[in-house]
């Protein structure tokens, strides 16, 4: 007979982890299933080791123009990408450790090591990497949470070449003499600029014909303006169609239209993410997927087999540590705390992690316009920030949308030094519904970057 618990979590993401901590500490018996590293993407493959990286890369770039501040360098700045991995694994262990510590130290819950598939409404089997089976469970309730991995395209060749992903690029211990980044999203972006930072030569092949293909046109080509300025090569309208091996790990790399073929030592594909859910079982739960393999799942992120809820990224509400971490406070409040909450009504904010960072909350100007609402905007230089002055980094600008006739802020949007904590001052006002002079009239710390908010309303005038 299966083993009965009360709750179970599949996987120990973001999300995952402080939901099955929460059901245990509730008094429930419940069990978590991890298949892989404790953590999640963000911990093992994403946020922690990437924003690692860019942290050793800004150090080599500070130290290369230290002059500039009257500080001398004595030689040539160079990356010893072993040490920058080593420090980087160290950082990943730590919490990679500290999540597995939690979840075993925990009070009524059990952890297995394995990877768990529903053989029913709400049984599951739990198979270890051999395909032996561990154990048969079955749960009151069950909350799925197993992420979602790197796409890889297929192209022409793609078998016969050795190429990288987020994660895998990860693992390198030598640096890529040229490396060529398929995408042209927050992935591609962080990585082109951490790599050219520590020395190689970089290309990115972008299908459209501009980045950040979601944000406002304005912010796109100035972080494009910043990376090329650091030696960064881009080229639009390139739709890689067939790959071929050269000698060590390098290829070739052809493109439909007859366009020159690229010669790199290593390609990296940011081409976007796709749900862990195909090697689910999710059929026998009474669960169906889109066509990207999503989860849909109603405002309390609850799946259409009753009893099953999904959060992060495989649900398709949001793609970043913090939505997921978001979700397990959605089904946390509404499970213990009786509250109605929703991801309905959640506000989207999200920050592009390049130097200096891009951080965005609520619509867009594109989106405003579309909406066709009567609207009020305005927009200020970095250069008007004394804190960017005075750290000599005034790339970027400032931007908000607010609502004619309610006040509320639509979206705002900052790219510039500390832009991704700036963002904050919008993310929290508009969380609360007050409108913009709340925040306009507020006095704020001199000098900081968000003493220019107020400053930045003053300019507001109507959308044309």
């Amino acid at each position: 007979m299966p083993q009965h618990f009360d709750a179970v979590v599949i996987g120990t993401g973001q999300g995952g982890s402080p939901l099955a901590v929460r059901l245990g500490e509730s008094g429930r018996k419940t069990a978590v299933i991890e298949r892989a590293a404790f953590g999640g993407t963000c911990v093992n493959v994403g946020c922690t080791p990437t924003k690692s990286y860019v942290a050793s890369a800004r150090t080599a770039h500070v130290a290369r123009h230290a002059a500039a501040y009257g500080v001398q360098v004595a030689g040539p700045v160079t990356v010893d990408l072993a040490q920058v991995k080593a420090r980087k694994d160290r950082i990943i262990g730590e919490s990679r450790s500290g999540v597995e510590k939690w979840l075993r130290g925990t009070r009524n819950l059990t952890v297995f090591n394995g990877h768990a598939r529903f053989t029913g409404p709400r049984t599951l089997s739990i198979s270890g990497h051999d395909g032996q089976l561990i154990e048969q469970i079955e749960a009151d309730e069950i909350f799925i949470n197993t992420g979602t991995r790197a796409v890889v395209p297929p192209l022409a060749g793609i078998e016969r070449i050795r190429y990288y992903t987020n994660a895998s690029l990860l693992e390198l211990t030598e640096l890529p003499e040229h490396l060529a980044i398929v995408g042209g999203s927050y992935i591609a972006l962080e990585f082109a600029q951490v790599f050219r930072r520590f020395g190689s030569r970089v290309t990115v092949l972008v299908r459209g014909e501009r980045l950040l293909a979601r944000e406002d046109a304005d912010f796109a080509q100035a972080v494009q303006a910043v990376l090329e300025r650091e030696g960064v090569s881009f080229r639009f309208g390139a739709q890689p169609q067939r790959v071929e091996p050269l000698a060590g790990d390098g290829v070739r790399i052809g493109f439909e239209g007859g366009e020159a073929a690229l010669e790199a030592s290593h390609l990296l594909f940011a081409t976007g993410r796709k749900p862990n859910t195909d090697d689910l079982g999710l059929a026998a739960a009474g669960i169906d997927t889109d066509r990207h393999g999503m989860i849909a799942v109603d405002g309390a992120l609850r799946t259409q087999a009753p009893g099953v809820w999904a959060i992060g990224d495989v649900n398709g509400r949001g793609a970043f540590t913090h939505t997921s971490y978001d979700d397990y406070q959605i089904v946390a409040a509404n499970l213990f705390d009786g509250g109605a909450r929703s991801a309905d009504t959640r506000i989207m904010a999200y920050a592009v992690f390049v130097d200096p960072p891009l951080a965005r909350v609520g619509l867009s100007e594109t989106e405003v316009r579309a909406s066709g609402r009567p609207a009020l905007i305005a927009t200020m230089p970095m250069t008007r920030v004394g804190r960017a002055r005075e750290r000599g980094e005034t790339d970027g600008f400032m931007k908000v949308l607010v609502d004619a006739q309610s006040k509320q802020i639509l979206g705002a949007a900052i790219l510039g030094i500390e832009g991704d904590e700036a963002i904050h001052t919008f993310i929290d006002i508009m969380a609360a519904g007050a409108p913009y002079p709340t925040l306009q009239y507020a006095m704020h710390i001199h000098p900081t970057i968000s003493e220019l908010v107020p400053t930045l309303l003053d300019r507001l005038k109507p959308l044309q």
